[in-house]
């Protein structure tokens, strides 16, 4: 049996800085894809004509909708279960590159589906697309590779702020492109990959170093049984995605029920709420790790708090008040955003920053899930009551936020 050979020496590294601007520039374009569909469903379900694909097996739209919605995070769900793995065991730019040219197909085939009034292909595109668009925590991972040159939450910041704006101009691509037709969004999606692929073999680098501690063939979902504290933060990050999940996929339905508005004006409030993402990312990158004046748990259990009100308060608002709660929605879920993944790539850096970004991904995803199904019926009785559900969430991963941010300053010291 032959010897195992040694890794050969990495490439050269480019400038930190340029591999930076890179990964959010890759962020912000495959960002795009992802959030186009959300401020189109509602109306192409609750709006379209009654036909086999609004009403398909006899369906309600609402219900058809939610598993419209459930099927795309369902696929990031299973994908983000190997894909950051995979990255630390084969190499970030490989797997981004197999993702990335899979998603062009799965966004052609959604809007195949859609010419076709095809209500199971749609689905189906749809989770197959999901599958390989959870590679945002590669992206996370190469940028937590990159710890011992640039600040950490800075560059997490500035990812999300890239992020953000893909979630700014996605809506407004979907919902100004819309009227020309519904498989039209989706054409263009699949054109906004290409960039994305000139962007990965131009500015990333060929090659990533495996952590030297990790376990990267295993899955993200073994962690939770290595760590017990994982498993503790899989609940409270689970409370308040299902909170946050809430807003991304219901608030379009609540815009178009109790303020009557259509793709176009859904798709600026969404913009609206994806700016005020922006600049809260930018200014919180500027800041740095430099602004922490307390436990990062303690201030993600504030904006948290935060997140609670604004959510409580689409339970009861009027429609033309609701719109100035979404978007300012936008500042406490960045900031959060911000922190969280920040702290526990520091935190949890011997398992492998792919592992520990897939985990996020994965919660994200499951609750995606839950948010989606559930909503769907929900959405029968009254959205209103999605959103009041959402509040809820919030305050119980705040409370479980700063009973760990507890627990981890004593740990940190007796350490």
């Amino acid at each position: 049996m032959p010897a195992t050979l040694p890794l050969s020496p990495p490439a050269p590294v480019r400038h930190p800085n340029w591999i930076l601007a890179a990964v959010c520039l890759l962020g912000l374009m495959s960002t795009v894809g992802v959030a186009m569909p959300y401020p189109i469903l509602a109306p192409i379900f609750m709006s379209g004509p009654a036909d086999g694909f609004t009403h398909f097996a006899g369906m309600p739209p609402s219900v058809l909708m939610g598993v419209a919605l459930a099927v795309n995070p369902l696929g990031i769900l299973v994908g983000s279960l190997v894909s950051g793995p995979l990255s630390d065991r084969h190499g970030r730019r490989l797997v981004l590159a197999v993702t990335l040219m899979a998603t062009l197909a799965g966004h052609l085939l959604t809007a195949w589906a859609l010419v076709m009034r095809d209500y199971p292909l749609f689905a189906l595109a749809r989770f197959g697309t999901g599958l390989v668009e959870s590679n945002t925590a590669v992206a996370r991972a190469m940028l937590a590779d990159m710890h011992e040159q640039i600040d950490r939450t800075r560059a997490f910041a500035l990812l999300n702020a890239c992020m953000y704006a893909g979630w700014l101009l996605g809506p407004l691509v979907g919902g100004l492109t819309l009227p020309l037709g519904e498989p039209v969004p989706f054409v263009l999606a699949a054109a906004m990959t290409l960039p994305c692929v000139a962007v990965l073999f131009l500015g990333l680098p060929t090659a990533t170093r495996p952590a030297a501690n990790a376990a990267p063939s295993r899955n993200v979902l073994s962690l939770l049984r290595a760590d017990r504290t994982l498993g503790l933060i899989f609940g409270l990050q689970l409370a308040y995605t299902l909170s946050l999940t809430t807003l991304y996929e219901f608030s379009p339905l609540w815009l178009l029920r109790n303020a009557g508005f259509g793709s176009r004006g859904i798709a600026l409030v969404t913009a609206g709420q994806c700016a005020a993402m922006t600049l809260t990312s930018v200014l919180a990158g500027r800041f740095g790790s430099g602004s922490a004046g307390m436990h990062p748990l303690r201030r993600a259990a504030n904006f948290a708090l935060v997140a609670a009100v604004c959510l409580s308060l689409m339970a009861v608002l009027p429609g033309h008040l609701g719109i100035f709660v979404i978007m300012a929605m936008g500042v406490p879920t960045a900031m959060y955003n911000a922190v969280m993944p920040a702290w526990m790539s520091e935190r949890f850096a011997e398992h492998g920053q792919g592992r520990i970004m897939g985990l996020l991904s994965t919660i994200f995803c499951v609750a995606n899930v839950i948010v989606a199904l559930g909503g769907g019926w929900i959405a029968l009785v009254s959205v209103r009551w999605i959103m009041a559900l959402g509040g809820v969430a919030a305050i119980v991963s705040a409370v479980l936020m700063l009973r760990l941010a507890r627990t981890e300053a004593a740990r940190a010291a007796a350490a």
